[in-house]
């Protein structure tokens, strides 16, 4: 088997095949998303094209700056989006910002520090990307689970305030359920690995023409990584994102109403 694998534009184009489908199901639906499926396939197009260029540049310099920049850019752009969908919690953008930034940082640092992964871009890029979009979503989801507890529990959380408690003390047990609710989509995925589906870094080795087991290895490397990546976001964004709710004097400001 070779070991990698040669994709030309032509079977790029013939994928589109695929959309043509999906929209002729949304069109005899009448699901009207025939815009939105045109709209995603150019995008992903244009964008991923872009990023392959970018990627391809830094790969060719083997610059740690670069890689170090390009990783800071993607947890900026994770933020704002992370933001954008917990947007119940206020002032969560530096809660956010450091979940991401720290999550990267600490997870990365420990591969290498381990040996499990050299210190060069052709690792790095990929697999932080992955830390950090993994990262962005468990911020995402604990987050505004956290807004609908305490939406949900506010009069329980005053009474709990003046009663004496502090705003961390009022809050503990909603904080441990978006925390769960943060990290378990990550856990639920590693369990039915291989089992379920095939995950895209395994696939992607064994269309390469990478050995099997090799690719099993890989896989439970990053899977793991991203285990502890989901855990450090959910906790850190949580921990610091729950104050935004209270004052300083540790009262409750207005709650979120809870998602129906």
């Amino acid at each position: 088997m070779s070991p990698t694998i040669d994709v030309s534009l032509g079977k790029v184009a013939a994928a589109l095949a695929l959309v043509a489908l999906a929209a002729a199901v949304s069109l005899w639906q009448r699901a009207d998303l025939e815009r939105d499926l045109g709209v995603a396939a150019l995008r992903s197009f244009v964008q991923l094209t872009a990023v392959g260029y970018v990627i391809q540049a830094i790969f060719d310099s083997d610059s740690l700056l670069l890689v170090v920049a390009l990783l800071a850019v993607q947890v900026g752009v994770g933020t704002l989006t992370a933001r954008s969908r917990a947007r119940a919690v206020p002032d969560a953008t530096v809660p956010i910002a450091l979940a991401l930034g720290v999550a990267a940082a600490t997870t990365l640092g420990l591969v290498l520090a381990l040996g499990v992964f050299k210190a060069q871009a052709r690792y790095l890029v990929p697999v932080g990307g992955m830390v950090i979009g993994n990262a962005m979503t468990s911020a995402a989801v604990a987050l505004n689970r956290l807004a609908d507890e305490i939406g949900s529990q506010a009069r329980t959380i005053e009474a709990t305030l003046a009663l004496g408690a502090t705003a961390r003390q009022a809050v503990t047990g909603l904080i441990s359920r978006s925390l769960r609710s943060g990290m378990i989509p990550i856990i639920d995925q590693t369990k039915t690995t291989g089992l379920v589906a095939f995950p895209g870094v395994m696939v992607g080795m064994l269309l390469a023409g990478a050995d099997p087991i090799d690719a099993v290895r890989l896989q439970l490397i990053l899977l793991w990584t991203l285990m502890g990546a989901v855990a450090l976001s959910a906790v850190i964004s949580t921990s610091l994102g729950y104050r935004g709710f209270f004052t300083s004097a540790h009262q409750l400001k207005e709650a979120p109403e809870p998602e129906a």
